[in-house]
């Protein structure tokens, strides 16, 4: 993700270089040159960002394997708009700095502004404004995003609003564009964003996001397998299949909206879907009293590249679970099942805090007791040390799948760093 958002910045820098100075060249003193040329650096930026922003918040599946799987691209997705807000804010910053150089260097070798006709200039008046009235409400929004306290359900309804900001955005900078840019390839590059962003933002506003991926159904069954975690059984008659590892959104009520949940079944062509849910916040906790057998469900989906299959050829594999994290794994051992000889070599670890009250461990069990291929290891926390990067015994390449807490595989991955390994993980992080 970093390298990307880095190249892909660094590119937009690249393409309005070409662009020479524009209009001002050879014109002004060096402060108000500095000036014209960073105004329009840092607003291209930030509208290049924030029109990323918009395409890769309408989940276009087709991007999905470019980018690792949909939880890369929502990553990208939130530091995009994350630095398109900071750039837009340094946008501002520029824009008020005349005053600085009025009283450093004075007003001589100041930029002439590009003039039109009557309505032209009204018009770029009005951009100008609803430029300024963006950045502040982007900017209220970006406190909102980060901070986590802020109850999710009113910061979705909050985030409905970013298209109207992004279409307010696009009218800035289509008008205040200098004239000369749209003749060069600086201005075909914003051209292309305006149409692009546009076009995402209209179908965002018209509730169109994932509208072809979504599947109605029923729920069949709900139980409580142990305290603090819930088992719902979903049956969809269209359910077009998934591969095992994918997740899906799901819905069972609209003001609450879709939630992210890893599928832990494989498909069995049933259109029958089964989900571990984990009580994790008001929303999760209250899942079991809130949804009942023959309840109506959303399920949109399914997405993500959490594929086994997809490990370097001669790589050892290393299979990570922590607690309901085991989810994608077992879709993977569900899966295997019809043809066990196809099952790779693998070192499965399910960490757990009981093994002898976690009611996943003996279902984990039991499927691995017919793949000799898959070597399980379950660690009880309550009576042996939490793992490590050193127990995994990594000796050369390998791929390591891991699915848990966000902090747990920071600490494998910074442990892995010496080793040939590749850390697949899957972060779900909605705001």
């Amino acid at each position: 993700m970093r390298t990307f958002l880095a190249l892909y910045i660094a590119g937009v820098g690249l393409i309005w270089a070409l662009a020479g100075t524009g209009p001002a060249q050879g014109a002004g003193s060096l402060p108000w040159l500095l000036r014209h040329q960073a105004l329009y650096l840092t607003g291209l930026w930030a509208f290049a960002l924030m029109s990323l922003a918009m395409v890769l918040a309408t989940r276009p599946a087709w991007l999905e394997r470019p980018f690792g799987g949909l939880d890369k691209m929502y990553r990208t997705h939130k530091w995009a708009g994350i630095l398109a807000i900071g750039f837009a804010a340094l946008h501002w910053l520029v824009e008020m700095s005349d005053d600085i150089i009025k009283a450093l260097w004075g007003r001589e070798g100041r930029l002439p502004k590009e003039h039109g006709d009557g309505v032209f200039e009204a018009l770029r008046d009005m951009a100008e404004e609803l430029g300024e009235w963006a950045i502040y409400a982007l900017l209220a929004m970006l406190v909102l995003t980060l901070w986590k306290r802020f109850p999710f359900h009113l910061w979705r309804y909050v985030h409905k609003a970013m298209p109207v900001l992004y279409l307010m955005l696009a009218i800035h900078a289509a008008f205040l564009a200098p004239v000369a840019y749209w003749s060069q390839p600086v201005g075909w590059l914003l051209a292309a964003m305006l149409a692009a962003g546009s076009a995402a933002a209209l179908i965002a506003l018209l509730g169109r996001i994932g509208r072809q991926r979504r599947h109605a159904g029923t729920v069949e069954a709900v139980s409580t397998p142990a305290a603090g975690l819930t088992e719902v059984v979903c049956h969809l008659p269209r359910w077009p299949g998934h591969r095992a590892g994918q997740f899906v959104f799901l819905s069972f009520d609209r003001f609450e909206g879709p939630h992210p949940f890893t599928i832990a079944s494989a498909d069995a062509g049933d259109g029958r879907l089964r989900f571990e849910i984990k009580a994790l916040g008001d929303y999760t906790e209250a899942l079991a009293r809130h949804v009942q057998p023959g309840q109506a469900v959303t399920v949109e989906g399914p997405y993500g590249c959490f594929d086994h299959r997809r490990a370097r050829s001669g790589a050892r594999q290393i299979w990570v679970a922590a607690g309901v994290g085991v989810t994608p794994f077992l879709a993977w051992l569900e899966r295997l099942q019809a043809a066990p000889e196809t099952a790779p070599a693998a070192d499965l670890y399910y960490c757990v805090r009981n093994r002898d009250t976690d009611p996943l461990v003996a279902r984990v069990t039991a499927l691995c007791a017919t793949l000799p291929a898959v070597r399980l290891t379950v660690i009880s926390t309550d009576r042996e040390a939490p793992l490590s990067a050193g127990q995994l015994k990594v000796n050369g390449a390998a791929d390591v799948w891991f699915c848990g807490p966000k902090a747990f595989g920071a600490s494998l991955r910074q442990g892995l760093r010496r080793w040939r390994v590749r850390f697949h993980q899957e972060a779900f992080e909605m705001r």
